[in-house]
């Protein structure tokens, strides 16, 4: 096959600011210690974040005929990501994302979603399903066209013997809507969301619970708990990892370092218990700089980084 890894979504600038303390109105001007202008977009920096740790990543998806567009594709060549299926949409314009940071590892995202809702189906051909081990899309709730059509892309996938990821991300919108999901989960291998994203999902408020209950309609659950790491819920199987110890100084976008952690410790071979704990090292590690790729490890710096006793 072509490709390791074939990623579906979101691609966008990311303008990061702060820390701030509290957003101000009535057209005050406030001095914030960091600005970043950088890669962004949970798919795109899942796809980066894989290439970093040696998979071969084709991504699919849609920018606008723009500067912005132009500053991503070429963020994600520039990272060895395969942007040939990433379509120049001529009329809208590419997704622009603002997210204001808190000293506390918090944050808020502004997000105008440009061409996103135009993202469909056609964006990922038979053929280059067909050229990937694994296919993993992000951002489902805000790109309506391929959530509705994704059941249908990953059974396609499967037939052509690629396993299957999914990394909702949040809801916008706050309805989380399970018929539209409940499809997808049944031809997805393994699903990654946050802690919140999975209390959502299942409407369960402990997250051991969360995770089994979203398991019972096919995927392998793993559920990303920020400093406290994370929990994989396979059938009636439960395994968790503590966090890496780091200083943290930008969490935007560790939870996609982590996904392509996993996914990449899992088409290589490795366990479940290694693969939670070698996603938890790339999601912390990814910590240690400003936005979401540039500090992401390689896969050397994961392994060094994985401490098999933090798995129980």
């Amino acid at each position: 096959m072509s490709f390791d890894l074939l990623v579906i979504g979101d691609a966008n600038p990311d303008v990061v600011v702060g820390p701030v303390t509290g957003i101000e109105f009535g057209q005050r001007e406030r001095l914030v210690e960091h600005g970043r202008l950088v890669l962004g977009g949970s798919a795109a920096i899942m796809a980066c974040g894989a290439a970093r740790l040696g998979l071969r990543v084709a991504f699919a998806g849609r920018v606008g005929d723009d500067p912005a567009g132009a500053f991503v594709r070429q963020a994600l060549a520039a990272r060895g990501v395969d942007v040939g299926h990433l379509v120049v949409d001529p009329q809208l314009p590419t997704p622009l994302t603002a997210i204001v940071t808190t000293g506390d590892g918090d944050r808020a995202i502004l997000t105008s979603p440009g061409c996103l809702a135009a993202t469909g189906p056609e964006a990922v051909p038979a053929e280059l399903l067909a050229a990937a081990r694994h296919v993993h899309s992000a951002s489902f709730f805000l790109m309506p066209r391929l959530a509705s059509a994704l059941a249908d892309v990953y059974a396609e996938a499967r037939a052509q013997g690629a396993t299957t990821s999914l990394d909702t991300n949040d809801d916008p919108a706050g309805r989380w809507d399970r018929a539209l999901l409940e499809p997808v989960l049944k031809v997805t291998d393994v699903l990654l969301p946050n802690a919140a994203e999975a209390r959502a999902l299942s409407g369960e408020a402990q997250l051991a619970d969360a995770a089994a209950s979203l398991a019972r309609h096919g995927p392998t659950v793993v559920v990303k708990d920020g400093a406290r790491g994370a929990l994989v819920c396979e059938g009636t199987r439960l395994l968790r990892a503590g966090a890496v110890p780091v200083e943290p100084v930008d969490a935007v976008g560790a939870g996609d370092s982590f996904d392509a952690g996993f996914v990449a410790a899992r088409l290589r071979g490795l366990d479940l218990r290694t693969s939670l704990t070698l996603a938890v090292a790339c999601g912390s590690l990814s910590t240690l700089d400003h936005g979401g790729t540039a500090a992401q490890p390689t896969w050397e710096q994961a392994c060094a980084a994985t401490d098999p006793k933090g798995t129980r």
